[in-house]
């Protein structure tokens, strides 16, 4: 499993340093700040409610990047395995040099999603995999002058990331036990209206973290965001080269 993960990561980097290799690229560097905040209700021992608000913004915290609200609900198939569906809502801002939106303006998305996470200890290495595919509604805009999106694009999206936690003393994450952690996202865009961007993102983070209890726990770190844009912008294909901090909160009852 291991060797699986390190042979998808390698061929990750060898795909991004290709992407930004070639001469019809153009780079858009934002330096960015992630605040996310988790909540886990138990319902029973196989059902449990998740709410999260993520609050995204650019030069690390002065201005908004996007503002993001999911919800869902899990469904514990096995102590290694969790299926959960939901949706999502959010609003991104103009932000960048060059902007998502091709008219510069903050739009916003309604997204149904479904999920599956594996764990898999490895000693005292927890290994996890996400799957999840998601249907995204994207408002869009034929004038700057309209105050609501007169049109939705719809798009597809699968994903998958891998992670790996491991605690800095003791075999397990337990209260009070500290621990570093790192994962590796990629977004593949599928469907008619993809365009550009079939690459969509990758996502890499780089973390410390503290479980204060069996409620609450929170980790912070190093991130990177790669985007591709859907557009050409003069001829060319653009990536934003996103990289800042993150702060996950995490809240079970």
């Amino acid at each position: 499993m291991g060797r699986r993960i390190g042979l998808l990561l390698l061929f990750i980097f060898l795909s991004l340093k290709d992407v930004f290799s070639q001469n019809n690229r153009a780079i858009d560097a934002n330096h960015i700040g992630w605040n996310a905040f988790f909540l886990n209700y138990a319902l029973n021992d196989k059902w449990s409610m998740h709410g999260e608000f993520q609050w995204r913004r650019t030069e690390f915290i002065k201005k908004p990047q996007q503002n993001l609200y999911r919800t869902g609900l899990n469904l514990k198939l096995n102590p290694s395995v969790i299926f959960r569906f939901g949706y999502l809502y959010a609003d991104t801002f103009n932000y960048g040099q060059i902007p998502i939106s091709s008219l510069g303006m903050e739009f916003p998305e309604h997204r149904t999603y479904q999920m599956f996470t594996l764990n898999n200890p490895i000693g005292r290495i927890q290994v996890s995999h996400r799957f999840m595919l998601e249907q995204r509604w994207l408002g869009s805009f034929s004038d700057k002058t309209l105050e609501r999106p007169d049109d939705y694009v719809y798009l597809n999206r699968a994903r998958y990331m891998a992670r790996i936690d491991i605690p800095l003393k003791g075999t397990t994450i337990g209260n009070g036990i500290p621990y570093i952690a790192a994962y590796d996202e990629l977004m593949i865009g599928f469907g008619k209206n993809v365009n550009q961007n079939v690459f969509d993102q990758n996502r890499i983070g780089i973390l410390t973290g503290y479980r204060f209890s069996n409620q609450i726990r929170v980790e912070g770190g190093y991130f990177n965001q790669i985007v591709q844009l859907g557009r050409l912008v003069e001829g060319k294909n653009v990536f934003q080269g996103n990289r800042g901090y993150i702060i996950n909160t995490y809240f079970n009852f």
